[in-house]
């Protein structure tokens, strides 16, 4: 099989860029008290709770502030940015919170020498990860056996999500070979040549994206099995689909949906569905308290800006297509659908500059909380949509309303990871990131969702 380059899948830089941030920064932080008059954070038996509470602010302000984007990750411009906007909120709530953190000192100095410390660590370590994680030496070549007809769509979904994924090229397993499609960096190799390809490329992985295994020619099939059974790594496209862009590809799924459906066991499970329950309500009673000081601000901005009614309702298809009246501030002029429900889309002239605002920043949604508190929402789950354009997708796109067998959210897989939902090609999109939710639904991932619901917000990327 020759020799295959080393690599990282997804997950292994995830955690490699966390531990090594945490690495880095307490290294950093070791060196500076030893080496300058800085006492304010030292490393010991007795002050673990102090490098505990660090770990805990850099992780989470990290995945706010995007670090571990592996988009932005491997890009300078980004990533600058993102590092002093995580040292700098990860200080400030460092030293606003002195219980649980030293205690401030006297020689104010000391302050720079911890966030400077912080700040170089992850700079320099992040440099060192850009110039030779992401470099070409670590990539991960995959070779695609399949129809030429999904090729495309793989290429673009593939390197869309992983910069270190490269597709070397493609073998077409058709029995009946057809006009050779091209692609930019993208070369067609003779399935007889399979052998050749993975030892000459360096080739680390096989995926097999075929709709019908029986398409698939007698000859390659034989290929795959020797490989196989010399323990090269064979993979099916939708699997390895859902592992690198943490959606689940519909459109590929077809008849044997049973396959790439064994929804969550937290969906039926009493204890999640519990704890689930009662975040939400606590949740929500923050939230509702918390938007009850913002309302003043809000109503005097839509007295001004909107000049309407400052709520409005409207019917939503909840679980098991359960209808009830979702609440939200008005951030569209009055009478904006006279001729009926109308998709919103990106700089939709209907929206008005302080409703834009509302949008951006989330704070439209803030009654929504009351239908938290009432059972008709969850905190996390897939966005409520109305009744007629849920009919009109059911119509178009597989597996739509499997959405619906949860309580939709407030926030979700899909609104932290897309920002507009106007067409239908969007809406597919969408419910590939929903039905990702619903099949690893558990309290790890509701956490990631609300951490990345405060980077959204943050960015105003709200819709």
């Amino acid at each position: 099989m020759g020799k295959q380059a080393i690599h990282f899948n997804i997950s292994e830089r995830k955690i490699l860029l966390r531990v090594v941030d945490i690495l880095s920064v307490l290294l950093a932080l070791y060196f500076v008290s030893n080496w300058f008059h800085f006492d304010y954070f030292t490393i010991t038996k007795q002050n673990w709770t102090w490098v505990v509470v660090l770990i805990v602010y850099l992780i989470v302000f990290g995945t706010v502030f995007e670090l571990y984007d592996l988009q932005k990750a491997s890009r300078k411009d980004k990533v600058f940015a993102n590092i002093v906007l995580t040292s700098s909120i990860t200080v400030l709530f460092y030293l606003l919170t002195p219980f649980f953190t030293p205690i401030l000192p006297s020689n104010r100095l000391q302050i720079a020498y911890f966030y400077l410390a912080i700040m170089i660590a992850l700079s320099l370590w992040r440099l060192v990860y850009i110039y030779f994680i992401t470099s070409p030496r670590f990539y991960k070549k995959v070779l695609i056996v399949g129809e030429t007809s999904n090729i495309e769509g793989i290429i673009s979904a593939f390197k869309d999500a992983d910069p270190n994924y490269k597709i070397v090229g493609y073998i077409n397993c058709e029995k009946i070979v057809s006009e050779r499609v091209r692609f930019k960096g993208i070369k067609e190799y003779s399935p007889e040549s399979i052998h050749d390809i993975i030892k000459e490329e360096s080739i680390s992985e096989i995926v097999v994206a075929s709709y019908n295994a029986e398409n698939i020619t007698p000859p390659i099939y034989r290929d795959l099995i020797r490989l196989l059974e010399r323990g090269f790594p064979i993979k099916e496209y939708a699997q390895v689909f859902e592992d690198i862009t943490y959606r689940v590809p519909v459109q590929f799924v077809g008849k044997d949906f049973y396959k790439y459906f064994p929804f969550s066991r937290s969906n039926q499970n009493k204890l999640y569905l519990f704890f689930h329950r009662l975040f939400d309500i606590l949740l929500a009673l923050i939230g509702a308290l918390i938007g009850s000081i913002l309302v003043p601000f809000i109503f005097i901005g839509n007295l001004i800006a909107n000049k309407g009614p400052l709520l409005y309702r409207q019917e939503r298809v909840g679980k098991n297509g359960k209808l009830f009246r979702i609440v939200k501030f008005r951030t569209m002029v009055t009478n904006a659908e006279l001729n009926g429900a109308v998709w919103a889309v990106k700089n939709d002239s209907r929206i008005t500059p302080f409703g834009m605002f509302l949008r951006r920043s989330r704070l439209d949604e803030i009654p929504q909380f009351l239908n938290i508190l009432k059972g008709d929402m969850s905190l996390i789950g897939p966005r409520p949509e109305r009744p007629s354009f849920v009919r009109e997708l059911s119509d178009v796109i597989p597996f739509y309303e499997t959405r619906h067998i949860i309580k939709p959210g407030l926030t979700g897989w899909a609104q932290v990871n897309v920002r507009y939902g106007g067409t239908v090609k969007d809406s597919l999109l969408k419910l590939q990131y929903d039905l990702y939710y619903i099949k690893h639904r558990s309290f790890f991932l509701d956490l990631n969702v609300l951490i990345k619901t405060v980077g959204t917000m943050i960015y105003f990327r709200g819709q």
